[in-house]
């Protein structure tokens, strides 16, 4: 008996402690009345206990402040809904009169407002809602450093919060410890904002090495300042040559289908472009199926594209050259006319059938969003995806071209067609598939394409020059050099486009083509032998 009394004696002590403890942490009448008639100084002194020590009514009335959706009216704070009113301290209703004024929000207090909720944010929020409410306390602390926020800050970090978050709010942290009067706390500050190795910490650095006085902090800050900008410098050059490989393997898609039509056939094809479109279009096909009858396995839809894409350019491509092209052989100028025609027609159909507008691609989920390396590097998935499937598209053709007998069949006709007929090899037949295979290719570049911008009539008439270039630069029917132009050419564009500008870039590339091509007429890599 003894031992059971002892027992609920200790669970109403528990309970009576928990009841003090809210009641000492309640919202009471004079913060409220403080929180909306006071002064500047005071009403942001009460925001910041309110946000310290949060509870169910003084978070309701922060958010309400927040909202412009707070009255008072004669000594009661009222927070104002959509066709009630209510008591900010007890929460009972209660009736808006004439009488009730507006609580003025000015922008330091709606500034400290947004710190104050981004904190209580943080605490059992969702790893989501805990990175962007930790952004927003690192802005804030970074623009206006302010010591009221260290509270809010040092109970956020003493919770369960994400991993990105806890990174974030410890550069606030030290954003708003590098503003302290005490040497030793921004010593520390400016060692952590050293090793962030993130851009927005560098107007920070630079603003307190102009205002620091002690000597020791300022060779921190310096040593600091000069790790980042080393760090940024690498990160800003490793961007560029990712960017670079990335455009380079955009040339590269487009240009490998270009390859093979006129490198191997010598068919200047002018449509190569719209064979693009044509994928890309053929994409946006298959997604707006998945969208109305397979909702469910929407992120899936770009692996069902890439076969249509194929299928849908080649038979293009197979139906041009058995109609047209077969008849043009050994006349490349009249190749172009004619295809230059047909890239018209074909134009014109899309515009017809979809609309001169462009259309919409979305993005799947495991194709959104990026990796972050070194703290500044930002790297998008759908451009390594596109790396990656470059890579594979490019590997496949090389397989096809030197190990199937079509490949075989392939290069026999295009070294020697007459020989080949006398071998019993069907010419024609081969040149379809030839043509058909490039025109193929095309589509899956457009089907890449259509992943990283907008898909138009127009798309294939941004490429079509690039990939010439590209085939022209490596050397006619080498898919080597088609590799190393397309990888070249878009790292020297990307390199220069961020010294000299986007225009100025393509002047140079273009300079240095033309000075290559007369220096070297057969490309990177020229036919020998009987090819040639």
């Amino acid at each position: 008996m003894r031992l059971f009394l002892s027992s609920w004696r200790s669970v109403w002590l528990c309970a009576l402690w928990l009841l003090a403890s809210s009641m000492a942490h309640a919202l009471t009448t004079e913060q409220a009345l403080a929180l909306a008639r006071g002064d500047s100084d005071e009403r942001i002194a009460t925001i910041g206990a309110l946000a310290a020590s949060p509870d169910a009514r003084g978070t309701a009335l922060l958010t309400a402040l927040g909202e412009g959706r707070v009255r008072v009216q004669d000594e009661q704070v009222l927070i104002v809904g959509d066709a009630d009113a209510s008591d900010a301290v007890t929460g009972a209703a209660a009736t808006l009169g004439d009488s009730a004024e507006e609580v003025i929000v000015n922008n330091r207090i709606r500034s400290a407002l947004a710190t104050a909720l981004a904190g209580m944010e943080l605490v059992g929020g969702t790893p989501q809602r805990q990175r962007a409410a930790a952004l927003t306390l690192q802005r804030s602390s970074f623009d206006e450093p302010d010591a009221d926020q260290l509270p809010v800050i040092e109970r956020a970090l003493a919770a369960n919060l994400d991993d990105d978050a806890r990174q974030t709010l410890e550069l606030a942290q030290a954003a708003v410890l590098l503003a302290s009067e005490d040497a030793a706390q921004r010593l520390a500050a400016a060692q952590k904002l050293g090793e962030a190795r993130k851009a927005i910490v560098r107007p920070l650095l630079l603003q307190r090495i102009e205002s620091e006085s002690d000597p020791e902090v300022k060779a921190a800050l310096q040593s600091a300042l000069a790790a980042l900008d080393r760090s940024l410098a690498i990160s800003s050059a490793l961007g560029q040559a990712f960017t670079g490989i990335s455009l380079g393997s955009i040339l590269l898609l487009a240009a490998l289908g270009l390859a093979i039509t006129y490198g191997l056939m010598g068919v200047i094809n002018m449509a190569h472009g719209e064979l693009i479109m044509i994928g890309a279009y053929a994409t946006w096909l298959v997604q707006r199926l998945f969208q109305e009858m397979l909702p469910g396995a929407f992120d899936w839809y770009l692996l069902a594209a890439l076969p249509v894409a194929f299928a849908a350019s080649a038979a293009v491509g197979a139906l041009m050259e058995r109609s047209v092209i077969r008849f043009l052989y050994g006349r490349p100028l009249e190749t172009l006319l004619a295809t230059w025609g047909i890239s018209l027609l074909l134009m014109q159909a899309v515009r017809s059938l979809f609309g001169a507008q462009n259309v919409g691609v979305e993005n799947p989920v495991w194709m959104s969003g990026s990796v972050v390396l070194f703290g500044n590097l930002t790297l998008p998935w759908n451009r390594i995806l596109i790396i990656v499937f470059a890579a594979l598209v490019l590997g496949g053709v090389a397989l096809l071209i030197a190990r199937t007998r079509l490949g075989l069949f392939v290069r026999g006709v295009t070294q020697n067609r007459p020989i080949a007929a006398c071998m019993g090899v069907n010419t024609a037949r081969i040149d379809t598939y030839a043509f058909a295979l490039g025109s193929g290719v095309a589509g899956l570049a457009g089907c890449a394409l259509s992943q990283i911008g907008n898909v138009g009539p127009d798309l294939g008439q941004n490429y079509i020059v690039d990939s010439f270039m590209v085939v022209v630069l490596g050397g006619v029917g080498q898919l080597a050099g088609t590799v190393y132009a397309a990888l070249g050419l878009g790292v020297l564009n990307k390199f220069i486009e961020g010294q000299a500008g986007a225009v100025l870039a393509k002047i140079a590339v273009l300079v240095f083509i033309i000075v290559f091509i007369q220096k070297r007429p057969q490309g990177i890599f020229a036919l020998k032998g009987r090819e040639a």
